[in-house]
């Protein structure tokens, strides 16, 4: 079985729930522009500009979708509004397996994966990150794997005190030092532990923000500098955690994230309490990195390996 297979048993119901605030916002204003309409024109189609744009899908990914739909009508010759929903769909679905071929599987094999497997979670704090981390040690944990988790977020004693009450949640060992101690000294310690007991999986939370970029830099080079004098291929993925309820200021999160550290996948959260559920195609399109995870709830189940085409089906199916 792989690693992460647990996540693709999620129900499709829970995602269709989570996405239903974002789905009915879409879905109102859509039949608004169309009605008294029986063919997709300029006007439907400047319409369904704003509606995209209002979701948080973000203008250049918009301007990119409007422009598939505006070709194949052209080619089509003649759209009826009542296809308007299916077009939209493939065309998105189209969209982001190209701008986002590394679609991210519902598993790894677990023979192809280095053991341990350590993951470094970044971003600001608030978007749930802890949360995370504890609902991703609480799957893997169920799933027969062991965990060790570093509460290597120094700077704030409640990120601590979280980590450890998801440690105690779960039952998974958590390594900290308690507040305002070396950040990296708790990640090397982690690695350490994880290496001895035979862990599959560590993961390592990170400080949400540092007064300057320069600062956090810094800080999230020297964790991942210290973590390699255990295991040198360390960390084997960083994860920028967003949360999704703040639209584009998830966006601008990931642009300074991405440029003070290598992110090489992303949880989105929150998406179950927001409209805004657009912001996950327009940051998958924009940052061409994968979005491996999305919260869709407040349930250890809600957080489910991102799907492409299941998320598409779910945002725009009526």
């Amino acid at each position: 079985m792989g690693l992460f297979d647990f996540f693709s048993k999620e129900k499709k119901e829970s995602l269709d729930k989570g996405l239903e605030k974002s789905k009915t916002g879409i879905f109102d204003k859509l039949t608004k522009a169309i009605v008294g309409k029986s063919e997709v024109d300029e006007e439907v189609l400047d319409e369904l500009e704003e509606i995209l744009i209002s979701s948080d899908v973000g203008v250049d990914t918009t301007v990119k979708i409007i422009r598939r739909i505006e070709a194949r009508v052209a080619r089509d010759k003649y759209t009826s509004t009542s296809e308007l929903d299916r077009i939209l769909r493939e065309e998105v679905a189209a969209l982001l397996q190209e701008n986002n071929s590394q679609d991210v599987t519902n598993s790894f094999e677990t023979q192809n994966l280095p053991k341990p497997y350590v993951l470094m979670v970044v971003g600001v704090n608030g978007v749930g990150k802890t949360t995370t981390i504890g609902k991703l040690a609480h799957n893997f944990s169920k799933n027969g794997k062991k965990v060790v988790l570093g509460a290597a977020d120094t700077f704030r004693a409640a990120a601590v005190d979280q980590l450890k009450l998801w440690g105690q949640r779960v039952g998974v060992e958590v390594i900290d030092h308690g507040m305002n101690t070396d950040p990296s000294s708790v990640a090397y310690d982690a690695v350490k532990k994880g290496v001895e007991v035979g862990a599959d999986v560590i993961i390592i939370d990170t400080a949400g923000r540092l007064h300057t970029k320069v600062n956090l830099m810094n800080e999230l080079g020297k964790i991942k500098r210290v973590m390699q004098k255990v295991l040198p291929e360390a960390p084997h993925e960083v994860m920028l955690v967003l949360d999704g309820s703040t639209g584009q200021n998830a966006v601008i999160q990931a642009r300074e994230f991405t440029r003070v550290t290598d992110v090489n996948s992303l949880a989105i959260t929150k998406l179950d309490g927001t409209a805004k559920g657009g912001v996950v195609i327009g940051i998958s399109d924009e940052f061409k990195i994968p979005v491996k995870y999305i919260g869709v709830g407040e349930k250890m189940e809600d957080l489910q390996v991102f799907n492409k085409m299941a998320f598409v089906e779910s945002l725009f199916q009526k």
